[in-house]
């Protein structure tokens, strides 16, 4: 392994303080809590057979996800620059500026695997035919297997994670196409390594997660109901910590119980949901600036 790249790694293993950027914590936190939100008023408009309001609700719970997760990436981005992290309001204005070109080059991109599947479907269709048929599925098969699978591949390791820090640290929709090409043509390889460490970092940031939300809702739960004598089912207080509010609470087949204590454990435990999701989310994004300014160093 050279040395640049053993720097690089060192650079995306850096990535696992992002949950000290407070600004970019609490801006994925709001941003995703509005969001959440927004989608409950959809789900609810949807079930006053209001299906209009529902699209408008949905269309402003994902603008408001999309907005927040570029403005905290731009904070993020600060970070790994080593420049003064920009506050919330200040990163968020810039998203509404720049956020266009992250959706404008995913589009492009998804545009030419688009012609890649049709182009498939087309010789697939072509394979029914009586005497072409036969030996064209033999050669197809394969060959669209690794097409698919290298389509995938790429979305993952380079498309999804690098369009955005591309955006966030300067580049127009054009240029973000450009390095993608670049590094697709030259550096897939390498990109797939550091991605990897990013995904393993992201892993370990929702396994730890996960055990310290398990574990501390368990003995919670234990101490309300033994210690404390709250007179709630252990099903329902924990209900709040997976991430289900009373609809969710309802339609998994346990009634709501306890009135308005009742409400605040659910109200309680999904702000506990919350932030198991930012933490492994601001790892990922943090570790993804990284792999995009260890690739462009030398630029």
């Amino acid at each position: 392994m050279t040395p640049p790249l053993l720097s690089a790694l060192a650079r995306v293993l850096a990535s696992i303080d992002a949950p000290r950027n407070l600004r970019a914590l609490y801006g994925l936190l709001t941003g995703f809590c509005m969001a959440g939100l927004l989608l409950a008023m959809a789900r609810s408009a949807l079930g006053r057979d209001q299906a209009l309001l529902s699209a408008l609700w949905l269309g402003l719970g994902l603008a408001v996800a999309f907005f927040s997760v570029n403005a905290t990436g731009l904070m993020l981005m600060d970070q790994a620059r080593g420049l003064p992290v920009r506050d919330p309001q200040d990163a968020f204005a810039a998203a509404l500026h720049c956020a266009h070109r992250v959706l404008l080059a995913l589009l492009a991109c998804v545009a030419l695997a688009a012609l890649a599947l049709l182009l498939l479907a087309a010789l697939l269709w072509a394979t029914r035919l009586p005497l072409l048929g036969p030996p064209l599925l033999a050669v197809v098969l394969p060959a669209g297997v690794l097409l698919l699978g290298g389509i995938s591949f790429v979305l993952v390791v380079l498309v999804g994670p690098l369009a955005g820090p591309a955006v966030w640290a300067g580049r127009h929709s054009g240029g973000v196409l450009r390095f993608l090409r670049e590094r697709l043509r030259h550096g897939l390889p390498e990109t797939a390594l550091l991605m990897a460490a990013v995904y393993l970092l992201a892993a370990l940031a929702t396994a730890a997660v996960s055990f310290v939300v398990v574990s501390g809702s368990q003995l919670l739960a234990g101490l309300a109901i033994l210690g404390a004598g709250v007179e709630l089912p252990a099903r329902q207080l924990l209900a709040g910590v997976v991430g289900l509010g009373p609809r969710g609470l309802g339609a998994s087949g346990i009634p709501l119980q306890g009135g308005n204590l009742g409400l605040a454990a659910l109200i309680g435990g999904g702000v506990v949901f919350a932030l198991a999701l930012v933490l492994p989310t601001l790892v990922w994004l943090r570790g993804c600036c990284a792999v995009y300014l260890a690739l462009t160093e030398n630029e």
